[in-house]
C-alpha cells in the first residue's frame, strides 16, 4: 500500500511538472506575440487560451511530452522584435523566422536552447552581431542568418559548433577576417560568407573542410593569392569568389584537383596567367565565370569536351594575341550542345569570325564577343541560332553587310553592331524581330534608307544608327514605336523634315538627328515628348521659330545650333531647372536674350553667331539692346550706329592700306620693318634669314604647321642656332596668327615657354610680303616625334623612348606653363592649340610650349574687346584636341586648354592619337581610357613605357591610373567641371613625389 502511494506521489509530481512546463511554453509564445508589430498580430490570432497550445498556427509539439519542438513562422512578414522569452522553449529543435521583418538583436537567451538543431533567421532586419551565447547550442546542424544587418566580426567561438553542416552568414555587413577556428567545422557541406566586408587571406585551416560542397565568398575584400587550401576540397560542387582581390595564377592541374565542380565563379579579381586546360577534365562543370581579371594566353579549345557546359564568362581579360587562331575555341564550342551563355567581350581576340559560329548550340541565348579585334564578316547562316536573345558584336573590325537571316531570330531582344566597318543596306528583315528592344548600328558605313519595317519592332527602347551613310527620310513608321526611349540618327545624310508624329513618342528621352540634311519647320507635336532630356538638332537646315516646347521641363541638353531658326528665343527656357547645356548658336534668332534663370550662366547657354541678338548677361558679349522706342527714332538710332561702325571700319582699312603702301615703297628690300613689331629691340632682315637657312632649303626644314613652315637656321653674328617660323601669307588667317603670336609672347616670360627672340616683317626678293618669327632652337624636337617614333623617318627618329618619369615631368612642365598663362599674366591667356607637336623639348627634355598662333588674350568685356571677338570668330584648336564647346561656337576660355591638356595626357601615356582610325562616334580616346580604369590600365598603356626604366616592384598600375585620372578630370564634357590647372599641377607633383620621390 505504501508503495502504491509512493507511485501516485511520483505521478502527481510529474503531472505538476509537465503542467508547469507546458504553461512555460505557452507564456513564452504569448510574450513573443506581444512583441510582434500590431498590424501583423492577426497572423497569430489562434495563439490564445481558447486553443490548445499544440494546435496554434505553425507550432509543433513533441508526441511524448507535448512540449513545443518546432516553430515555423517563415514568410509571415512579421515585424517587431524577437522576445527573449523564446529562450524558455527548452525542448525546441527547429526555429524558422525566415523572410520576416524582425529588427533589434538576436536574443542572448537563444543560447539556452541546448536541443536546437535548426535556427533559420534569413531575410530580416536583425543587428548587433552574432551573440556569443549562441555558440552554447552545440547540437546545431543549420544556422542561417543570411541577409540581415548583423555587422561586427566573426567570433572565434564559431568553431565550437562542430556539428554544423550548413552555415549561411552572407549579406550581413560583417567585418574583419575569417577565424582560424572555422577549420573545426569539419561536417560543413554548405558555407556562405557572400556580400560582406570581410578581408584578409583565407586561412589554411579551411583545407580541413573536406566534406564541403558549396563555398561562397563573393563580394568581399579578401586578398592574397588564390587560396591553396581550396585545392584540398575535392568535394566542392559550387565555388563563388567573385568580386574580391585574389591574385596569382590558377594551378595548371586545377581540373584534376576539383573534379566535382558544377559552378566556379571567380570574376572581378586580379588573377593572372593562363586558363588551365585541365578544366576540360571537370565533366560535371556547367558554369564557369572568370571575367574581369588579367588572364592571358588563348581560350582553350578543350572546353569542347565539357559536355554539360551552359555558361562561360571570360570577358574583360587580356585573352588572345590580336591574330588568327584566337577564335579556334569558337569552332570547338559547337560541340557544347547545352551552351546557353558565352561572353568573351573586351579581350585581345583577333582573326576572322568563323562561319561555324552559326553552328553553336540551339540553346544559346546570349553571345557577347564585343570590344575585340575580330575581323571578317558575320556568316549568312547566323539565323540558325534561333535561341538567341542577346547578340553583341560591337567594337570590332567586322566588314560586310548585315545578313538577311537575322530576321529569323524572332526571340532576339538585343542586337549590337556599333563601331565596326560594316557596310551595305540595313535589311528589311530586321523588322521581323518583333521582340527587339535594343538595336545599335552606329559608327559603321551603312547606306541606303532606314527600312520602314523597323516600325514593326513595337517593343524597341533604344535605336542607335548615328555616324553612317544613311539617306532618305526618317520613316513615319518609326514614330509609331511608343516605347522608344532613345532615338539616335545623327551624322548621316537624312533629308526631309522631322516627322509630324514625333509627339507620339511619349517616352522619348533622347532624340539626336544632328548633322544631317533635314529641313523645314519643327513639328508642333515635339512639345508632347514630355520625357525628353536630350535634344540634338544641330547641323541641319531647320527653319522657322522654335515651337512651344514649354512642357519639356525635364530637358538637360538642347542643341539647336547651325540651323536657320529665327524669331525670338523663348523666355520659358530660362525656367528649365534641369538644363545643363543650351546651344542656340549660328541661327537667325533676333531680339533681346533673356537674362533670368539659366540664361544668367554663360557656361550653360551659347548664342554665338546670331547677328540680330542683343542684351543678355555680360559674359555673352552681345551688343546692348536699344532703349529707344520702336518707330522712326529707333530706325534713326540703328542707322546712326551702322554709319558709325562703317566709318570706323573705313578708317581702319585706310590706315592698314597706308602702312602697306609705305612698306611697298621701301628701296632696300632687305631692311627689317618695325611696323607693329616695335617691341623687339632688334629686327632681322630677310637677307640674313635667307642666308641662315641656305635659301630656306628643305635640308633645314624641321616642321610645318597650320600657317607656316619652320626651318633650322644658324646666325653667324650671334653664333647661335635658332628656329625660324616663316608664315604662309597666302593662307587665310596667317597674318592674324602672326600678330596674335607676337602679341601673346610680347610681355610673357616663362622657363617652359619657347622664347621668341625677334621677328622679320619685310619684303622678299620678288617683292612679296614676308613675315617670320625667330625662336630659340629646341634640339630634341617635338613631343610628337617622341611619342610616335615609328611615324618618323629613320634619320630624325629619337634614339630611345621616353620613360614613365620623363613623361610625367613633361606633363608637369606643360601644366605649370598653362597655370602661368591662365593665372599669372596681366591678362589671362588661352593657348587654344595645345597638342604634342606644339610641345618642344630642350637638351635635358624640359618641355617648352610653342605656337601661339591661335591664342586668345581674355580681356574684360568692353567695346574694344567686343570688336576683337567679332574679328577673331572661328573654330579654335586642332581636331581631336579642341574642346567640344569650340566646335559648337562656344566662347574661348582657359577651360578649353584644360580639355586639350587632358587629351595630351591620354596620348602621352597610351601612345594613341585621339585621331586614330580606331576611334569614331561615341568611342573616343577618352572613353577608351575611362572604360579601362583601373583594372585594365595596362591594356591601354603605351607598351614603350612598360619596358623602359621601371624598377622591379614599381607600382606601375597605380601610378598610371592616378595620372590618367587627372586627364579624365581635365577633359570632362562640361567646361565648368574640368580641373583648374593649379589643381592639375598640385596633383601631378604629388604623384611624382609619391612614386619617384621628386626625381626629374
Amino acid at each position: 500500500m505504501k508503495f502504491f502511494f509512493f507511485l501516485s506521489f511520483i505521478a502527481l509530481m510529474f503531472l505538476e511538472a509537465f503542467g508547469n512546463s507546458h504553461e512555460t511554453d505557452k507564456q513564452a509564445l504569448l510574450k513573443f506575440k506581444s512583441q510582434v508589430s500590431e498590424e501583423k498580430k492577426v497572423m497569430l490570432s489562434s495563439w490564445n487560451n481558447s486553443f490548445p497550445l499544440c494546435r496554434w498556427t505553425d507550432v509543433t509539439c513533441g508526441r511524448k511530452h507535448k512540449r513545443v519542438t518546432g516553430l515555423d513562422l517563415g514568410g509571415f512578414k512579421l515585424g517587431g522584435v524577437i522576445s527573449p522569452f523564446i529562450g524558455n522553449l527548452s525542448f525546441l529543435i527547429s526555429l524558422n523566422f525566415s523572410d520576416n521583418s524582425f529588427g533589434g538583436t538576436i536574443p542572448q537567451e537563444l543560447g539556452n536552447l541546448f536541443r536546437i538543431q535548426q535556427l533559420l533567421m534569413p531575410f530580416n532586419l536583425l543587428s548587433g552581431g552574432i551573440p556569443t551565447h549562441l555558440f552554447n547550442c552545440s547540437k546545431l546542424l543549420e544556422l542561417d542568418l543570411f541577409s540581415n544587418h548583423l555587422g561586427q566580426g566573426l567570433p572565434s567561438e564559431l568553431g565550437s559548433l562542430r556539428k554544423l553542416f550548413n552555415l549561411e552568414l552572407g549579406k550581413n555587413n560583417l567585418r574583419g577576417k575569417l577565424p582560424v577556428s572555422l577549420g573545426n567545422l569539419t561536417s560543413l557541406i554548405d558555407l556562405t560568407f557572400a556580400e560582406n566586408n570581410l578581408e584578409g587571406e583565407i586561412p589554411d585551416a579551411i583545407a580541413r573542410l573536406t566534406q564541403m560542397e558549396v563555398f561562397y565568398l563573393q563580394s568581399n575584400h579578401f586578398s592574397g593569392v588564390f587560396p591553396p587550401a581550396i585545392y584540398n576540397l575535392s568535394s566542392l560542387q559550387s565555388l563563388g569568389m567573385f568580386g574580391n582581390g585574389f591574385s596569382g595564377n590558377l594551378r595548371p592541374d586545377f581540373g584534376n584537383l576539383l573534379p566535382n565542380l558544377r559552378g566556379f565563379f571567380i570574376g572581378n579579381n586580379s588573377l593572372t596567367g593562363a586558363i588551365p586546360s585541365t578544366f576540360s577534365n571537370i565533366s560535371t562543370l556547367q558554369s564557369l565565370g572568370m571575367e574581369l581579371n588579367s588572364l592571358t594566353g588563348n581560350i582553350p579549345p578543350s572546353f569542347a569536351k565539357i559536355q554539360y557546359l551552359q555558361l562561360l564568362y571570360l570577358s574583360g581579360n587580356s585573352l588572345g594575341s590580336f591574330s588568327a587562331g584566337d577564335l579556334e575555341f569558337l569552332v570547338a564550342l559547337t560541340n557544347c550542345t547545352h551552351l546557353q551563355t558565352l561572353s568573351v567581350a573586351s579581350n585581345r581576340l583577333g582573326g576572322d569570325l568563323p562561319a561555324s559560329i552559326a553552328n553553336l548550340s540551339m540553346n544559346l541565348n546570349q553571345l557577347d564577343i564585343e570590344n575585340n579585334f575580330i575581323s571578317g564578316s558575320i556568316p549568312h547562316d547566323i539565323g540558325n541560332l534561333i535561341g538567341l536573345q542577346s547578340f553583341w558584336l560591337s567594337e570590332n573590325l567586322l566588314k560586310g553587310p548585315i545578313p538577311v537571316s537575322f530576321g529569323k531570330l524572332s526571340g532576339l531582344v538585343e542586337l549590337s553592331l556599333f563601331t565596326n566597318k560594316m557596310s551595305g543596306e540595313i535589311p528589311y528583315s530586321l523588322g521581323n524581330i518583333t521582340r527587339l528592344e535594343r538595336l545599335y548600328l552606329s559608327n559603321n558605313s551603312f547606306e541606303g534608307i532606314i527600312p520602314p519595317s523597323l516600325g514593326k519592332c513595337r517593343y524597341l527602347l533604344d535605336l542607335g544608327m548615328e555616324v553612317n551613310k544613311l539617306n532618305g527620310i526618317i520613316p513615319q513608321e518609326i514614330m509609331q514605336i511608343s516605347t522608344l526611349v532613345s532615338l539616335r540618327m545623327s551624322n548621316n545624310s537624312l533629308t526631309g523634315s522631322l516627322p509630324e508624329d514625333v509627339g507620339r513618342l511619349i517616352n522619348l528621352g533622347n532624340l539626336s538627328v544632328a548633322h544631317n540634311k533635314l529641313s523645314g519647320k519643327l513639328p508642333e507635336t515635339l512639345g508632347k515628348c514630355l520625357s525628353m532630356e536630350k535634344l540634338d538638332l544641330q547641323g541641319n537646315s531647320f527653319d522657322g521659330i522654335i515651337p512651344d516646347i514649354s512642357g519639356l521641363v525635364g530637358i538637360k541638353k538642347a542643341d539647336f545650333s547651325s540651323n536657320n531658326f529665327s524669331g525670338r528665343i523663348p523666355e520659358y527656357l530660362a525656367n528649365f531647372r534641369f538644363l545643363e547645356y543650351l546651344n542656340l548658336s549660328f541661327n537667325n534668332f533676333e531680339g533681346n536674350v533673356p537674362t533670368a534663370g539659366k540664361f544668367k550662366d554663360a557656361t550653360i547657354v551659347s548664342v554665338f553667331g546670331n547677328k540680330n541678338l542683343c542684351g543678355g548677361v555680360l559674359e555673352l558679349r552681345l551688343k546692348p539692346c536699344s532703349l529707344v522706342p520702336a518707330g522712326k527714332s529707333r530706325k534713326k538710332l540703328v542707322i546712326g550706329v551702322s554709319m558709325g561702325l562703317s566709318l570706323l571700319l573705313l578708317l581702319f582699312i585706310a590706315s592698314v592700306s597706308l602702312c602697306w603702301l609705305k612698306s611697298r615703297k621701301k628701296k632696300n628690300t632687305n631692311e627689317a620693318t618695325p611696323s607693329t613689331l616695335g617691341f623687339f629691340h632688334e629686327m632681322i632682315s630677310y637677307r640674313d634669314l635667307r642666308n641662315a637657312t641656305n635659301g630656306f632649303s628643305s635640308s633645314n626644314l624641321i616642321g610645318s604647321g597650320s600657317f607656316g613652315t619652320v626651318f633650322k637656321a644658324f646666325l653667324p653674328a650671334d653664333n647661335k642656332v635658332v628656329a625660324v617660323k616663316v608664315l604662309n601669307i597666302q593662307r587665310r588667317g596667317a597674318m592674324r596668327s602672326f600678330m596674335v603670336e607676337s602679341e601673346s609672347l610680347k610681355n610673357i616670360r616663362h622657363r617652359n615657354l619657347v622664347k621668341l627672340l625677334t621677328a622679320c616683317s619685310s619684303i622678299d626678293f620678288q617683292g612679296n610680303e614676308f613675315r617670320a618669327l625667330i625662336y630659340e632652337y629646341m634640339p630634341n624636337g617635338s613631343l610628337d616625334m617622341w611619342l610616335h617614333p615609328k611615324e618618323m623617318e629613320e634619320i630624325s627618329r629619337p634614339s630611345r623612348t621616353l620613360t614613365l618619369l620623363e613623361r610625367l615631368n613633361i606633363a608637369i612642365d606643360v601644366a605649370v606653363v598653362l597655370e602661368y598663362l591662365h593665372l599669372s599674366c596681366h591678362e589671362a591667356i588661352a593657348h587654344c592649340d595645345l597638342k604634342p607637336s606644339n610641345v618642344l623639348l630642350d637638351d635635358d627634355l624640359t618641355a617648352h610650349v610653342s605656337d601661339f598662333g591661335l591664342a586668345r588674350i581674355l580681356l574684360k568685356f568692353d567695346q574694344e574687346s567686343f570688336i576683337n571677338q567679332l574679328s577673331s570668330a572661328g573654330v579654335r584648336g586642332s581636331i581631336g584636341y579642341a574642346a567640344p564647346e569650340y566646335a559648337m561656337g562656344g566662347e574661348t576660355s582657359v577651360h578649353g586648354d584644360a580639355y586639350s591638356f587632358g587629351i595630351l595626357i591620354f596620348e602621352m601615356f597610351s601612345g594613341k592619337r585621339p585621331t586614330d582610325e580606331m576611334f569614331g562616334g561615341d568611342f573616343t580616346l577618352r572613353s577608351c581610357i575611362r572604360s579601362a580604369l583601373p583594372e585594365q590600365v595596362l591594356d591601354i598603356a603605351d607598351e614603350l613605357i612598360l619596358h623602359n626604366g621601371l624598377r622591379i616592384g614599381f607600382p606601375v598600375v597605380e601610378c598610371l591610373t592616378k595620372v590618367l585620372e587627372v586627364g579624365l578630370g581635365c577633359s570632362e564634357e562640361s567646361p565648368g567641371n574640368r580641373l583648374k590647372m593649379s589643381e592639375v599641377v598640385k596633383e601631378l607633383i604629388l604623384i611624382r613625389e609619391r612614386f619617384f620621390k621628386s626625381r626629374r
